[in-house]
């Protein structure tokens, strides 16, 4: 048996790559924000749609983190999220700039006390959780979308006591999602790689849409939508093929003895486009299926390889 990390042919040089893993979850909130940032990309602010995309799920996989970059995320929708069970995990820019909340203004901390600048007002939050837990409630029966309620309550922001209530609980919930990301390492890996499959995909994206510079030309919002949708069915067509080819090559690996361990197989990534000329002229068989995929290649851990060696 040979190990997978040590081979230099073509096929491992493909295989060998610095990929991420395949499944790439599509939603109803990458459209809408696209699409607001097409009509004004200066004042879009992610956050508000990014829970809409968790909550209309309707696939059998049932996500209950979202991660994002620093426009997913903002006190509000820290307490919103918090409120419909899901776990809002972003990358923040300049997070020392961020206010950290103690609980109360008599505690001391020994390790963290400096970073602790402002107070949560619990009275604000009990006052108001009824009809917090009210729109959260609403939103989970489909009653109202996560980002409608967001952009009435951002339009009153000063004056609304109810949207000061959710910014104060998103306090709270980022005040400890900041302190555990301090504290924990894995998470702080765990939040770069999702935040990283993203950006991938995005550049997959934007790398397919070359026509006219990428820019859509039209303000007319079913054009604009239509033009999203179809990027994306590009984009999923790549993917296809590209998964289809890795899965034929690890096959064929394991076929002739090479050790294929699953930290190698959980680097790997569809988003690939070296092998493709964007410019070329391509003949579309619609009738044509791809080959079935063999989705029993084995892998192996450490232990498991060298055991195989050994025999």
């Amino acid at each position: 048996m040979r190990n997978l990390s040590y081979c230099s042919n073509w096929k491992q040089n493909l295989a060998a790559q610095r990929f991420f893993p395949v499944w790439q979850w599509e939603s109803q909130w990458t459209d809408e924000t696209k699409v607001r940032q097409v009509a004004s990309p200066d004042n879009v602010w992610e956050a508000v749609y990014i829970l809409d995309g968790l909550l209309s799920n309707q696939s059998e996989m049932k996500p209950n983190e979202v991660s994002g970059d620093t426009q997913a995320q903002n006190t509000v929708v820290f307490g919103l999220a918090h409120l419909l069970g899901i776990r809002l995990m972003p990358r923040i820019r300049h997070l020392k700039d961020l206010t950290l909340y103690r609980p109360d203004p008599s505690k001391t901390y020994v390790h963290i006390d400096e970073l602790l600048t402002g107070t949560v007002d619990w009275d604000l939050i009990a006052t108001h959780l009824p009809d917090m837990l009210r729109i959260a409630l609403s939103i989970k029966t489909g009653r109202m979308s996560a980002s409608t309620i967001l952009r009435k309550l951002s339009s009153y922001s000063h004056k609304n006591r109810l949207y000061q209530a959710f910014r104060e609980l998103g306090r709270v919930v980022r005040t400890g999602f900041v302190l555990q990301y301090l504290a924990d390492p894995e998470l702080r890996a765990t939040i770069q790689q999702a935040t990283n499959k993203s950006e991938a995909f995005n550049h997959l994206v934007q790398w397919l849409a070359f026509g006219n510079m990428g820019v859509i030309p039209t303000n007319n919002r079913a054009e604009q939508r239509k033009y999203i949708k179809y990027n994306h069915l590009l984009a999923n067509a790549v993917i296809l093929v590209n998964t289809v080819v890795i899965t034929k090559i690890l096959s064929e690996l394991s076929k002739e003895g090479y050790i294929i361990h699953p930290e190698a197989v959980a680097a790997l990534s569809p988003y690939l486009t070296q092998h493709i000329i964007r410019f070329g002229r391509y003949a579309l068989d619609r009738t044509r299926r791809p080959l079935p995929l063999d989705f029993d290649v084995p892998l192996f851990g450490a232990e498991e390889a060298q055991e195989v060696v050994a025999d």
